[in-house]
C-alpha cells in the first residue's frame, strides 16, 4: 500500500497518553510539535484510511489502479508493526490542538533498506487541512525519527512535475532534486516527467 504523495520528524520528542472515556484504547503520540503529533496506526483507524485510500481523485498521484477493501486495510494495519519485516512503516498524523485529537493524514516510510540506511517517504494530508503547514511539521518529525532512531543516511521521494504542492514542500525541507525520470507517468494529457529528490543526513 503506497501513499498518495511523497513526504515526511525534528524537535523535541514527547510521550503522552490519551485515555478514551468510551473505550479501553490508549493512544501514544511518540512525537509532537506545533499541534501536530505522530502515532502508530490503530485498528480503529481502518475506516478513515479506507476512505482516504479510495479517494479516486488522488489515484493518479499514488499510482493506484483499483480500490482497496476494508478487509485489506485491516490486514495492512495488523501487519504494520515491524519496519524490518515489512520494509514499510505508516504513521497517523494527528491534530492535537483540541480536547480530542483527531487524524488529519498519514505519513509513510517505504522501501526501507537497513543495509544501505535509506527509505522512501510519502505523505497524505486530508483536503480540508491542506495549506496550513501541517505537512511540513509532520515531515520534520519523521526526519528526526528516521535519522536519530533508525539511523538512516538518507530519505528520498519521487514527485510528478506538475505536483506543485509536493515540490514546494520537499524543497522547503531541504530535499535536493537529483534526477528526472522522463515520460514516467501517463495521464489524460500524455506522458509527464517525475523528479527524484534526496535528503542526505548531515554528519
Amino acid at each position: 500500500m503506497r501513499l498518495i504523495a511523497c513526504i515526511v520528524f525534528h524537535s523535541e520528542f514527547s510521550r503522552f497518553v490519551l485515555y478514551s472515556y468510551f473505550s479501553a484504547i490508549i493512544f501514544i503520540m511518540f512525537a509532537t510539535k506545533d499541534k501536530i503529533g505522530l502515532r502508530a496506526v490503530e485498528p480503529s483507524d481502518a475506516s478513515i484510511i479506507y476512505q482516504w485510500e479510495n479517494d479516486a481523485s488522488i489515484w493518479k498521484v499514488s499510482e493506484t489502479l483499483s480500490p482497496y477493501s476494508l478487509f485489506q486495510i485491516e490486514q495492512f494495519i495488523l501487519n504494520n508493526n515491524d519496519i524490518y519485516a515489512s520494509r514499510q512503516l505508516r504513521l497517523m498524523i494527528e491534530l492535537t490542538d483540541k480536547a480530542a485529537p483527531h487524524p488529519i493524514g498519514m505519513i509513510d516510510l517505504f522501501d526501507f533498506e537497513p543495509l544501505h540506511r535509506r527509505a522512501g517517504v510519502g505523505i497524505y494530508i486530508y483536503k480540508k487541512h491542506e495549506g496550513k503547514g501541517y505537512a511540513s511539521t509532520a515531515l520534520d518529525l519523521l526526519e528526526s525519527y528516521a535519522f536519530e532512531t533508525l539511523h538512516l543516511h538518507q530519505l528520498y521521494c519521487f514527485i510528478g512535475e506538475h505536483n506543485q504542492r509536493s515540490l514546494l514542500l520537499f524543497q522547503s525541507r531541504g530535499y535536493q532534486r537529483t534526477g528526472t525520470r522522463k515520460d514516467w507517468t501517463l495521464n489524460d494529457n500524455g506522458y509527464t516527467d517525475q523528479y527524484q529528490f534526496q535528503l542526505i543526513r548531515k554528519t
